[in-house]
């Protein structure tokens, strides 16, 4: 996994105040922790910093106030506008290993049914600075009734399953069965009426004889 570079700067002041002017600035307020120290608390270039978070579990090196990798373990983002509000970073070390969680991604089609995925990430265990970007599951060729459960996932290696392995990844369940066009059901009615109508108009003449 490569490493992110980004510039830290130390910040002082507290509350959504002084969170709002950091983010004035184009930046963002962060925490970072871990290995037992006080929290730290910087502000880092938001630019910077969200386009190192579309990478999933991102190693980040921080330069400046502080020399240090981490890893993002809390991203706040405006439900509205989608912009960074605040960050927290864990404090790693290469060498440690770390608790993750990674994407699962699926390859291939089903031989036939539907693919339901029930998970699309799961927790490892792997070293701090070699997390894999995520695991991949080849489903070509798989029928009705098949599943995967997490401890059939062939992890990189160097990193185990801390996941329940019973856990269901995915399943290949049957076809449901397809609803009557919106056409053919408003004809199906018409057809019924007209059915009705041409019995209770029997059931009239037989009365009028």
């Amino acid at each position: 996994m490569s490493e992110v570079v980004i510039a830290a700067e130390s910040r002082t002041g507290f509350g959504k105040g002084a969170a709002r002017k950091i983010r004035r600035e184009h930046k963002v307020p962060v925490v970072l922790y871990g290995h037992g120290t006080d929290p730290r608390h910087l502000s880092l270039p938001g630019h910077e910093l969200l386009l190192a978070l579309r990478t999933p579990n991102v190693l980040i090196r921080l330069e400046g106030a502080v020399t240090e990798l981490a890893i993002p373990k809390g991203v706040q983002r405006d439900p509205i506008k989608g912009f960074l509000e605040h960050v927290d970073l864990l404090l790693v070390k290469r060498g440690e290993k770390v608790t993750v969680d990674i994407p699962v991604t699926v390859v291939g089609e089903v031989a036939d049914g539907i693919l339901d995925q029930q998970m699309v990430s799961v927790s490892v265990e792997t070293e701090a600075t070699h997390i894999p970007e995520g695991v991949e599951v080849d489903v070509a060729g798989l029928e009705v009734g098949a599943q995967i459960s997490a401890g059939d996932l062939k992890l990189p290696k160097g990193t185990t399953l801390v996941a329940d392995p019973e856990a269901l990844v995915l399943i290949v369940s049957g076809a449901q069965a397809a609803e009557p066009v919106e056409g053919e059901a408003a004809e199906g009615e018409a057809a019924e009426t007209a059915e009705g109508e041409s019995a209770e108009a029997a059931a009239e003449g037989e009365s009028a004889e």
